[in-house]
């Protein structure tokens, strides 16, 4: 068994995922860093931030004595296939960049993963530079590109184990459905580092209180697509 890094978006989604797979976090580092060791590999997992924004700066953290590790785009992706549902897991063979470059998983690994999840959906997931957040920009975007999901570091990730030399692989879940609307305020919550300050979560309970409705759907959403995300990451590991 080799080495595994999974890496989020959001410290939440790190969070949620390490609980779920019953590992540690380690000290020393400036952000949240789960590990745990067994005879003959170690699984890592943390949030690289929102959009990846925080990948390049704490890959030498992240990478640290792992050998060539599979690296592994974890976490949730909004759907845009109308046929999907909340909690439905997606193991893309590809992801559509930012430049509508075509990026490959790792074949290998891929098809380790589709054996532990055979129901899994396959297919292009779309990476983007921003939130898809309405019906109608989500039905564009299926359109034009034909992925079945969007997600904001999938494609940043890839590039990154590439360069690194490391095999690649995504394990997303759909956290909202292709006729969800995503509000702006609630985008606006996570900050780039991938952190949700309680205190924006406060202000918008306040400000916007008809808005925590929609809140709480969403993370009834994430909760659901973690959970799909981690049985695979453990069956993976087994």
């Amino acid at each position: 068994m080799t080495d595994v890094l999974v890496l989020t978006a959001v410290e939440l989604e790190a969070r949620r995922l390490a609980r779920e797979l019953e590992l540690p976090r380690l000290g020393g580092a400036a952000f949240p860093i789960f590990e745990r060791r067994r005879a003959g590999y170690r699984l890592r997992l943390a949030p690289v931030g929102l959009r990846a924004a925080g990948l390049e700066a704490r890959w030498p953290d992240l990478l640290g004595d792992l050998s060539h590790p599979l690296v592994i785009s974890a976490g949730t992706c909004g759907a845009l296939a109308p046929e999907l549902g909340v909690g439905d897991l997606v193991l893309p063979e590809s992801v559509l960049g930012l430049a509508a470059e075509r990026l490959n998983v790792t074949p290998g690994a891929h098809g380790v993963a589709l054996r532990c999840a055979p129901d899994a959906r396959t297919g292009l997931l779309l990476t983007t530079a921003d939130v898809v957040a309405t019906p109608e920009a989500k039905a564009r975007c299926f359109r034009e590109t034909g992925a079945l999901t969007v997600d904001l570091e999938s494609a940043r990730i890839l590039v990154r184990a590439s360069r690194a030399g490391c095999p690649s692989l995504v394990v997303r879940a759909v956290s909202d459905t292709a006729r969800q609307c995503l509000p702006a305020e609630l985008v606006g919550l996570v900050t780039p580092e991938g952190k949700i300050p309680l205190a924006r979560v406060l202000a918008l309970a306040v400000t916007r209180p008809a808005t925590m409705a929609q809140a709480l759907v969403l993370r009834h959403g994430v909760g659901r697509a973690l959970k799909a995300v981690a049985r695979v990451i453990a069956a993976l590991v087994e």
